[in-house]
C-alpha cells in the first residue's frame, strides 16, 4: 500500500492566529502561558486537518515560534554569547531576542543584556521564507538545550496521531550557518554536532517514534567534495542510532548527488518531482531494494491544482517497481502555501476551481495514494474525473491569453533595455539636476502602517468611505510623512506608501492577469505574513498605479520625492506564478507594464524613481549551471522597465537579505544609478562583494535593522558608515536604513532616523 504523508504544514493558522499571538506577547498583552496555549491549539488543528484530508503519517517539529532553523539553534545550544541566559536553559525570550534583537529597555531575566543586535536573517534557498543564520565559533560546543520537539511528540501521541518528527539534517544545518570570529571550516564542527542528533534520535525512539524525517535540501546544490564525503561519514555514524530515517530533499534535482543520496545508509529518500521530474527514472535504478522512496508529486511551492492523471502515470510506474516501499507527498513542506482554499468565499468560481492550498494539496496526495491502492473506488474515479475537467477547462480558457500583450512583447528591441548614456555621464547630469549633498540621506520607501491607515483601508473596501474620503485620508498620511522627513532633515523624501497594503499586492490589484485572495497568507518570517497574488493570465497595466500619489507628495516639498515601484522580478517571485508559461515570459510582461508607469512618473515631475528588486538574488536557480539563463532574463526585465527615461532621471533599486558575492556582475548589469541594500545585520560584510568587484554605480548600505524594535545609537551607525566608506568611495555613498519602515512604530522610526542623520552629519564634517 502506497503511503500518504507530508513534509510539513503551514504553522500560522487559517486566520494568522500565530502572528496575532506573537505580536500580543511582544506587546505584553498575552503572557507566555497564553502564547503556548495558542501553539498547542494550532498544532492540534493542523494535525487534524491533515488527517481528515487522508494523510497517514503526520509531521511534528514543523511548528516553530519564529523560524525552524532558529529552533534548531536553541535545541543544539548554538546561542551567541550576547544572548546566553544568565542561568539555566534558554526560554522563549531567548529565542525572540536572537530573532529580533534586544533594546536597552527590553532587558529581561532570560537574556544576558540589553542592546544586543539580532542574528542575521536571509532567504531559505530560493524561497521568500527567511531563516535566522546560525552563528558558529571555532570553539563551538553543542548540547541538547530545548525540549520543544519532545513535548510536541507527546502532544501528538496523546491525540492518537501517527507522527513523523522533522529535523534539519546536520550537514544542512552547518551549511546554513556562518563562522564568526576567526576563520575555520564549519565541517570541523560535524563530529561535535552528531552526538546531539544521536541523543535526539534515542529520545524519540523512547517516545515510540518509528520514522524520523531528516531534511537535507543541500543535496540539491553544487556541493564541494569534502561536503559530499561528510554526508557518508555522518550517516554512517547516525545509522547506529535507533529509528527509521527518511532523508528529504527538495527545491531542485539531485543530479550529480543522486548516487550519494540513494546510497546513504538510511531507510528512505524523498525527492522533488515537481521541480525536477527528470530524476525519476534514474532514482528507481539507483535505490537499494530495502529503501522507501517518497515522491513529491504535488507542488508545495505554488497554488495550482495538480494534474492528477499526469502524476498518476509516473506513480503507477513507481508502484509497479516499489509496491509498499512507495510513499507519496507534496514536493516540499507546505509552509510555502496558504492554509485552506475553503476560506475563499469571494473568488471567481472558475479561477477558484484551478487552485489548491495546503489542505487541498493534502487531499490530492491522499487521492493519488488511493488511486494506487484502490483504483476502482468510486470516489477515486470521481476525483480523477474532476481533475481532468479542471485541467481541460483551464487550458481552453479565453481569460489567459491576450494577443495585444504578446504582440507588444514581440516588438521589443535591444535598445529598449539600454539607458541613453553610460552611468558616468548620467551621474554628472543627475548631480547637477538634484543638487544633493555628500552622503545623501533617504529611506527605502514605506513609513509606519498605523492602525488609522489600516482602518481607513478597511472602511474603503467595505464601502464605508467614498473614494474621495479615502483619498483625503491618505493625503493626510502623506502630508504627515513628508513633514516628518522635512523636520528631520532627510535629503531625498518618500511619500510613505500609506495607500499600499503590500509591495506586491498593491500592484497586483491594478494589473490585468492577477487574482487576489482574502486569506491566502504565507509566513515570510516570524510574525510577518504576506498574501502572494496569483498570476493566472497575460499581464498588462490598464492605467497609472502610483502617479497621482507621487505627484501629490512632490507638490508638498521642494526636495526630490522618490517614485516607488516594485520591480518585475520581485513582482514575479513574490507572487504565485503561472505554471503554463516560463517565468521569463511573465517577467517581461511585468517589465513592460512597469515601463509605462516609470515613463509617466517622469512626465509628472518625479526625478528619482526606485524600482525595488528585493527578490533578484532569491530567484537564482540552486544549480550554477542554470544561473546564466536566469540572470540574463532577470537583468533584461529590470532594464526594460527602467530604461525609458532621460539621463537626468535617477533610477534606484533596493535589495535585501541576500548574498551578493556570486551575482555582483549581474547586479551591476542592472545599471541602476543607485542601489540600496540590507547590510547592518552582517556588519557590512555584504559590501565585500561590492569592494572586490569595484561596483561602478552608487550604493546605500543599510545602517540599521528595521526588522528589530531595537533603536541603535548614532555611534553604532557611524561605525557602520565608516566601514562602508572604507569600501565604497564617499562620493558614491548614500545613507539609509536596511529596508522599508512599514512594520515599525512612528516613535522608534523617528528616533532611529535622528540617529542615522546624526551619523551622516558627523561623517560629512570629518570629510569636509
Amino acid at each position: 500500500m502506497a503511503l500518504a504523508h507530508t513534509l510539513g504544514f503551514p504553522r500560522i493558522g487559517r486566520d494568522r492566529e500565530l502572528k496575532k499571538a506573537l505580536e500580543a506577547y511582544w506587546l505584553g498583552t498575552l503572557d507566555e502561558a497564553g502564547l503556548r496555549a495558542v501553539g498547542r491549539q494550532l498544532r492540534a488543528a493542523h494535525w487534524q486537518l491533515q488527517k481528515d484530508a487522508g494523510i497517514e503519517l503526520l509531521p511534528v517539529g514543523d511548528f516553530a515560534w519564529y523560524d525552524q532553523v532558529l529552533g534548531h539553534s536553541l535545541a543544539f545550544g548554538v546561542i551567541p554569547a550576547r544572548f546566553r541566559p544568565h542561568g539555566g536553559r534558554p526560554g522563549l525570550d531567548t529565542l525572540f531576542a536572537m530573532a529580533r534583537g534586544v533594546s536597552g529597555n527590553m532587558r529581561s531575566k532570560n537574556t544576558c543584556c540589553g542592546g544586543a543586535h539580532a542574528q542575521e536573517m536571509t532567504k531559505w534557498f530560493d524561497s521568500n521564507y527567511h531563516y535566522l543564520v546560525p552563528e558558529f565559533t571555532a570553539e563551538q560546543q553543542f548540547a541538547l538545550s530545548w525540549e520543544q520537539l519532545f513535548e510536541e511528540v507527546a502532544e501528538g501521541h496523546a491525540l492518537g496521531h501517527r507522527l513523523k518528527p522533522v529535523l534539519i539534517g546536520p550537514l544542512t544545518y552547518l551549511w546554513l550557518g556562518k563562522a564568526k570570529g576567526s576563520e575555520f571550516d564549519r565541517l570541523d564542527l560535524l563530529e561535535r554536532l552528531l552526538p546531539v542528533y544521536g541523543e535526539i534520535l534515542q529520545r524519540l525512539a523512547a517516545q515510540g517514534v518509528e520514522w524520523v524525517q531528516i531534511d537535507e535540501p543541500i543535496l540539491a546544490l553544487d556541493l564541494p567534495q569534502d561536503w559530499k564525503n561528510a554526508f557518508e561519514r555522518a550517516y554512517n555514524i547516525l545509522q547506529r542510532e535507533p529509528g527509521k530515517k527518511l532523508i528529504a530533499t527538495y527545491f531542485a534535482g539531485l543530479e550529480d548527488n543522486l548516487g550519494l543520496a540513494a546510497g546513504l545508509p538510511v531507510d528512505g529518500l524523498h525527492i522533488d518531482l515537481v521541480r525536477a521530474p527528470e530524476q525519476f527514472p534514474a532514482i528507481l535504478d539507483r535505490l537499494p531494494a530495502y529503501k522507501v522512496l517518497s515522491l513529491g508529486v504535488v507542488d508545495g511551492r505554488n497554488v495550482w491544482r495538480t494534474d492528477l492523471a499526469r502524476a498518476l502515470e509516473v506513480l503507477q510506474q513507481a508502484h509497479e517497481r516499489l509496491g509498499e516501499r512507495l510513499w507519496l507527498a507534496p514536493s516540499c513542506s507546505l509552509l510555502h502555501c496558504p492554509v485552506d482554499l475553503g476560506r475563499e468565499d469571494q473568488l471567481d468560481a472558475e479561477l477558484k476551481s484551478w487552485l489548491a492550498f495546503a489542505v487541498q494539496k493534502c487531499e490530492e496526495v491522499a487521492v493519488l495514494a488511493a488511486a494506487l491502492n484502490q483504483p476502482q473506488d468510486a470516489r477515486v474515479q470521481a476525483a480523477l474525473a474532476a481533475s481532468r475537467a479542471v485541467q481541460a477547462g483551464r487550458a481552453q480558457s479565453s481569460r489567459i491569453h491576450k494577443p495585444a500583450v504578446q504582440a507588444r512583447l514581440a516588438a521589443v528591441r535591444p535598445a529598449d533595455s539600454r539607458r541613453q548614456a553610460p552611468f558616468a555621464q548620467r551621474s554628472e547630469r543627475q548631480r547637477a539636476c538634484l543638487q544633493l549633498p555628500a552622503l545623501p540621506t533617504t529611506t527605502i520607501g514605506s513609513f509606519p502602517q498605523t492602525a488609522a491607515i489600516r482602518q481607513a483601508r478597511q472602511a474603503f473596501k467595505a464601502g464605508k468611505l467614498s473614494p474621495a474620503e479615502y483619498s483625503e485620508a491618505m493625503h493626510g498620511e502623506i502630508r504627515h510623512a513628508v513633514s516628518v522627513q522635512e523636520r528631520l532633515g532627510l535629503d531625498v523624501l518618500v511619500h510613505g506608501e500609506a495607500e499600499r497594503n503590500d509591495m506586491v499586492e498593491y500592484f497586483a490589484e491594478q494589473l490585468d492577469g492577477y487574482l487576489l485572495t482574502r486569506f491566502g497568507w504565507v509566513q515570510s518570517y516570524g510574525s510577518r505574513c504576506v498574501k502572494p497574488a496569483v498570476i493566472y493570465g497575460d499581464l498588462s497595466r490598464p492605467q497609472a498605479m502610483t502617479v497621482a500619489w507621487s505627484r501629490y507628495a512632490q507638490s508638498l516639498t521642494g526636495k526630490p520625492m522618490k517614485g516607488m515601484l516594485t520591480g518585475p522580478v520581485t513582482l514575479l517571485m513574490w507572487s504565485f506564478p503561472r505554471d503554463d508559461i516560463s517565468r521569463e515570459q511573465q517577467a517581461r510582461q511585468l517589465a513592460l507594464a512597469l515601463r509605462d508607469e516609470v515613463v509617466e512618473l517622469e512626465a509628472a515631475g518625479i526625478r528619482i524613481i526606485q524600482i525595488d528588486e528585493a527578490a533578484f538574488r532569491e530567484g537564482l536557480p540552486l544549480r550554477k549551471a542554470n544561473w546564466q539563463a536566469y540572470l540574463g532574463w532577470a537583468t533584461e526585465a529590470f532594464r526594460l522597465a527602467a530604461c525609458g527615461v532621460r539621463d537626468e532621471t535617477q533610477i534606484h533599486t533596493h535589495m535585501c537579505y541576500s548574498e551578493f558575492n556570486e551575482v555582483i556582475e549581474s547586479i551591476a548589469a542592472l545599471d541602476a544609478d543607485v542601489i540600496t541594500l540590507e547590510a547592518s545585520r552582517s556588519d557590512m560584510q555584504l559590501l565585500d562583494a561590492f569592494e572586490r568587484f569595484d561596483y561602478p554605480n552608487e550604493i546605500g548600505p543599510g545602517l540599521y535593522d528595521i526588522h528589530s524594535p531595537r533603536v541603535p545609537d548614532s555611534a553604532e551607525m557611524l561605525a557602520l558608515l565608516r566601514k562602508a566608506a572604507a569600501r565604497i568611495p564617499v562620493e558614491r555613498l548614500w545613507v539609509n536604513p536596511d529596508c522599508g519602515l512599514k512594520t515599525r512604530a512612528w516613535a522608534e522610526t523617528e528616533a532611529a532616523l535622528v540617529n542615522m542623520l546624526a551619523a551622516a552629519r558627523q561623517l560629512r564634517g570629518e570629510l569636509a
